[in-house]
């Protein structure tokens, strides 16, 4: 979708429901959204105090609608979020560059178009990168020249509303546990593929962080020692294997080395090797090439390694698969699932992760951040 000029169409009311989410993702939110009621409740006996508090606070909390605002590195996508999770309202800019006060002109441009006849509770911000564990600054952020950013403070001052931030992966994954693929699981690992992988958990119904803040960075654990050279500045990490990146490399050598077998990854760039993408590969397997679909099971049989790797350290109940490569769907988790099953450690001597496919889409960090706000926003009263 690309954005819209302000103004250009009037607003819908809230209560239009609209998902703007591509055709499987609204299936499978459907078909996650019919089973609640045959899932477990949310519950966490026998869990610490703590968790019972924060659960209790977030039943209390969660009343009432909030704004969520996803940044990436193109575009800023914002919506607001009722209590279930529907985006009622949505609206889109263009990035600004990388000035951190621009960025806020347009978080507060988009918090006044969405919030018009409304009452917000409360404002999420969700983006790669490193937040500090109050939520308040941004320690580094990839995309945007956020450098010990007190970003909170100032929109806080801005917008006169509770603000929280929060990484955009840790947004998706509590989505998904609320409203999506993860209901029901109290050991939840979300991964997303995309140009390279994020992650994040969801244990005893809070967001994993880790000590420092960082947890989730499952893309750098190092897979193949001496391997491909990662941004990151390693060698042989995940995400050089199992990614959207990973898969255009993979096919653009393969297309530049003139085998007969890239002939249709060829004619799909009028023979321009330098331009095929993870996205022509993935199109061209879904539409049947051969080859296509070969290179994604090379990246399939990777990612089920990596989450073998992670079932050894985490043990979760499920895995989560999301991202922009997961149009492939089962192109890509068949294969992943098999060799996830023949990596596992003591396999056939202990239960496994189940492994699904995302149920919202793209708009996963947008509504996770707007709950996780509204959360938030109840307990720091």
């Amino acid at each position: 979708m690309q954005p819209s000029p302000p103004n250009e169409q009037p607003t819908p009311p809230l209560d239009s429901i609209r998902s703007g989410e591509p055709r499987g993702w609204a299936s499978r939110r459907a078909e996650s959204r019919q089973s609640m009621s045959r899932r477990p409740a949310l519950g966490y006996g026998g869990q610490l105090a703590g968790h019972r508090l924060f659960r209790q606070q977030l039943r209390l909390g969660r009343r009432g609608l909030a704004i969520g605002i996803d940044i990436g590195g193109t575009k800023v996508a914002a919506g607001v979020v009722d209590a279930e999770g529907r985006i009622l309202r949505e609206a889109r800019r263009s990035t600004p560059g990388s000035d951190p006060r621009a960025v806020e002109r347009v978080i507060v441009e988009l918090v006044e178009e969405l919030s018009a006849g409304a009452r917000i509770r409360s404002v999420g911000i969700g983006a790669a990168g490193w937040m500090d564990l109050d939520g308040g600054t941004v320690l580094f952020s990839p995309h945007l020249a956020w450098r010990n950013e007190p970003l909170r403070e100032n929109l806080q001052h801005l917008l006169r509303r509770p603000v929280m931030l929060v990484n955009d992966a840790d947004a998706a994954a509590w989505a998904e546990w609320r409203f999506g693929a993860g209901q029901g699981q109290d050991r939840l690992v979300c991964i997303t593929l995309g140009t390279g992988i994020g992650g994040a958990m969801v244990m005893d119904g809070r967001v994993e962080r880790g000590r420092f803040g960082v947890a989730g960075e499952f893309g750098h654990q190092i897979i193949m020692p001496g391997g491909h050279r990662c941004e990151c500045g390693n060698r042989g990490c995940w995400e050089q294997y199992a990614s959207g990146n990973a898969l255009g490399r993979e096919a653009r050598e393969l297309a530049m080395a003139n085998s007969p077998v890239a002939q249709e990854l060829l004619k799909a760039v009028d023979g321009s090797a330098g331009r095929i993408t993870g996205t022509t590969v993935t199109e061209l397997a879904i539409a049947g090439d051969a080859a296509s679909r070969e290179l994604l099971e090379d990246v399939g049989n990777w990612l089920g390694l990596g989450l073998a790797n992670l079932a050894a350290a985490l043990d979760p109940g499920k895995f989560v698969i999301g991202g922009g490569l997961c149009a492939a769907g089962e192109l890509l988790v068949a294969p992943a699932r098999k060799a996830f099953a023949r990596n596992l450690t003591g396999r056939g001597f202990r239960p496994a992760a189940e492994i699904d496919l995302a149920a919202l889409g793209p708009n996963a960090g947008l509504i996770g951040a707007a709950d996780l706000s509204r959360a938030s926003s109840r307990t720091h009263r």
